[in-house]
């Protein structure tokens, strides 16, 4: 079955007007309604690094997770992070963004790649200790623009690092939108059958004129599990292309329809959030 992780967090992270905590609660409690597999809702990182994000903690509390399938997930991008995120009995998954580029590591987590090794390790421990699980985004998985070296087996090489580590969820990260439809289908039809126990999926950024064909390549490689945010709204802010943004969630349901995909989610309640969307980002 298709799993959707929504990744509202993408999409509120670096918007340029503060969206009030009560905003963000009524939203979320939307979205835990529609029948997604995971909420990507927040980040427990350095209020000075993502200001948009520093009301996380009180944003859980508003959260109904009463009546809902949803599972919660928070990125963190350090071992204090995911203290703070563990902590927290209603969230699900930590997910740290590992890059395959030592630049933009850098610049995101203000680490070089060995050390984010050695946060996960240790993040990968609080999670056992806590009955959480980890989930790695291999962010610029499909090249940078740093000009840092990029190729096949450099992905393939931090995949295998993270497979030792008994991580069983990967997500490629196509962070800046120059994956190529190819790339996606090789690395997934690489992946995939070479690690089974893991579950590899794609948080793709894309154009109105490349989702489509991304999309495609990923389903067609066997990929079950896709991060997106309604409206495509969101993705890197390095990408430096205000048209390059997060795959279209509603663009994504639709086109698993086609392929006769089961998913459980509520076209109701689906419609309603894409209102709400629009509200919240305008």
């Amino acid at each position: 079955m298709i799993q959707i992780i929504e990744c509202p967090r993408d999409a509120m992270q670096g918007w340029p007007h503060e969206i009030p905590t009560t905003k963000k609660i009524n939203y979320l409690n939307a979205l835990l309604q529609v029948g997604f597999d995971t909420l990507d809702f927040g980040s427990f990182v350095s209020p000075r690094a993502i200001p948009q994000m520093a009301d996380t903690a009180k944003v859980l509390e508003g959260l109904d997770m009463q009546n809902t399938r949803t599972k919660l997930l928070a990125i963190i991008a350090n071992v204090r992070g995911a203290e703070e995120a563990a902590a927290h009995e209603e969230i699900t998954y930590l997910g740290f963004p590992f890059s395959i580029s030592a630049e933009f590591q850098q610049r995101n987590t203000g680490s070089s790649p060995l050390e984010s090794i050695a946060r996960i390790d240790t993040i990968q421990n609080i999670c056992v200790q806590k009955n959480k699980q980890l989930v790695v985004y291999l962010s610029m998985a499909f090249g940078n623009p740093y000009g840092d070296e990029y190729n096949e087996g450099i992905l393939m090489k931090w995949a295998s690092e993270m497979a030792s580590r008994n991580i069983s969820i990967i997500s490629l990260a196509d962070t800046v939108g120059v994956a190529s439809p190819e790339q996606i289908r090789f690395a997934l039809e690489t992946l995939i059958p070479k690690y089974p126990e893991i579950s590899v999926g794609v948080h793709l950024h894309s154009s109105a004129k490349n989702k489509m064909e991304k999309l495609e390549a990923a389903w067609q490689a066997g990929c079950k599990r896709f991060d997106g945010a309604l409206k495509g709204y969101g993705g890197c802010p390095m990408a430096q292309d205000d048209l390059v943004g997060n795959m279209p969630t509603e663009f994504m349901i639709n086109y698993f329809e086609s392929k006769n995909e089961t998913l459980a989610i509520s076209k109701e309640k689906l419609n309603q959030c894409l209102l709400l969307a629009d509200e919240i980002f305008s």
